[in-house]
């Protein structure tokens, strides 16, 4: 297995459960992690327990391409390469066809799927130039197996697994990997503003989910993990 010592590591989405777990995770193995999200205080929050300096975090809308862009400027104005990039972003909305918006699908869509392509936009090239890297992005099980309700979601995740899937296809001569991460329930703040009935207990904690990411961020020179599926027993309500 490689080792993730040293490596320039972009996580988007590190003000989240499991976004957060990961930077810990990474960072006391020695990566040189760089950390974005939605929520500045949050941002900070993280980075202080880190001890990461401030110029090492930048807040970022994926949905808006300015916003990913300041994302890609403040990035390389301190690392030279990006050896790692980590989308852990997402919104959940989670209702029935009936109660969903028009504003609700966009937003999923924005959020989960434009932004995951604009990320892509932005840092794919410079993984290009070196010909290796590796970029993970989290669909979840519902980006491969729907659940009712979940219309807005699905649709968006998934897009993001034909998307990457596609881009996959168009990197087949270079060391660059493409790794989707099917994670089932994961008990992290994402289940806040859900109104669905779910046993939390039974979920898989955000560390344990950080743990898998921070194993795929290790995959062997000979291979590639093309996807893996983590998922609790069972945690929906009865």
């Amino acid at each position: 297995m490689e080792s993730v010592k040293g490596k320039h590591v972009l996580i988007v989405g590190a003000t989240g459960g499991i976004g957060a777990a990961t930077a810990r995770l990474l960072a006391g193995s020695g990566a040189q992690v760089f950390l974005a999200g939605r929520n500045a205080e949050k941002l900070q929050q993280v980075a202080t327990s880190l001890q990461l300096p401030s110029n090492r975090i930048c807040v970022v809308d994926v949905s808006q391409a300015a916003s990913v862009e300041g994302l890609r400027t403040a990035y390389f104005s301190v690392f030279p390469a990006i050896d790692v990039l980590i989308n852990a972003t997402g919104v959940g909305i989670i209702r029935p066809v009936e109660q969903l918006s028009e504003e609700d699908f966009i937003t999923s869509l924005h959020t989960n799927l434009l932004g995951s392509f604009l990320l892509v936009k932005a840092f794919l090239p410079a993984m290009k130039e070196t010909k290796k890297g590796l970029i993970i992005n989290i669909p979840g099980v519902l980006g491969k197996v729907p659940m009712a309700g979940a219309a807005a979601y699905s649709a968006s995740k998934y897009g993001l697994t034909g998307m990457m899937q596609s881009i996959r296809e168009e990197l087949k001569r270079t060391d660059i990997r493409i790794t989707n991460l099917f994670l089932g329930g994961v008990d992290s703040p994402f289940w806040d503003q859900i109104d669905l009935r779910v046993q939390r207990e039974k979920m898989i904690r955000s560390e344990e989910a950080a743990k898998a990411i921070w194993f795929l961020c290790q995959q062997p020179a000979s291979g590639v993990v093309s996807e893996m599926v983590l998922q609790p027993f069972n945690h929906q309500a009865i």
